[in-house]
């Protein structure tokens, strides 16, 4: 028997059928679950609706997933690592650090305007999920943090901004397009959020010395 479980064909107990595409399945499985979730919410939604969304059964869901909070938690990260690689994609060919943070801040803001249903569930109702996720999400916080903060740094050391405490401005950074964030998703207000873009990156790039960034490229 032991030897049995050692086989290269041996599967793990539980393990669903087809497992070369467990991968592709746990996918499945979480893009079901964001569409459950952005449509009824984190208590309106049910395990038995993402395995139904997701074409699936209940034994593969438990395979990937503990229980509806794991799945949660699960997608939480993965949504945030597609924000993440969106954020880096639009800064990689930017050579200059104050223009990396400006255009990260564009992209940011544009993920958040084209899923509305997602930000709020992200940003406001995982808020309510209690200490462990409070905790999750400040780790999530502090992964944009660091972003900002190395930009800033390298923007110190290349001379394009005076010397500053760049860990407590990469955190006034991130808690401004937190705010704008929440407070449209709240109020509606401003009507499109890209809307509010102009108005933050000039108070955002004031707060570092930069006055207009547009002037500086024509010169």
């Amino acid at each position: 028997m032991l030897l049995q479980n050692k086989l290269p064909g041996a599967k793990r107990p539980g393990r669903p059928p087809g497992s070369g595409g467990a991968d592709q399945t746990r996918e499945r499985i979480l893009e079901a679950a964001a569409d459950v979730f952005a449509d009824k919410g984190y208590y309106g939604a049910a395990v038995d609706d993402i395995v139904r969304a997701s074409d699936t059964s209940k034994g593969s869901f438990y395979f990937h997933f503990p229980n509806k909070r794991g799945i949660f938690t699960a997608l939480l990260d993965h949504l945030t690592g597609r924000l993440f690689a969106r954020v880096e994609a639009a800064i990689e060919t930017e050579p200059d650090p104050v223009r990396k943070l400006d255009s990260a801040l564009g992209a940011a803001l544009a993920a958040f305007a084209q899923r509305k249903r997602l930000a709020r569930l992200l940003l406001v109702e995982a808020a309510g999920l209690g200490h462990a996720m409070d905790e999750h999400l400040m780790a999530v916080h502090e992964r944009f943090i660091a972003l900002i903060k190395r930009h800033l740094d390298q923007a110190v050391a290349l001379g394009r901004i005076a010397p500053l405490d760049t860990q407590v401005a990469a955190a006034a950074w991130m808690g401004a397009l937190n705010e704008i964030v929440i407070r449209w998703l709240h109020t509606g207000q401003p009507t499109q959020l890209q809307d509010a873009t102009p108005t933050l990156r000039a108070l955002l790039l004031r707060s570092v010395g930069i006055e207009n960034l547009e002037d500086e490229r024509e010169s």
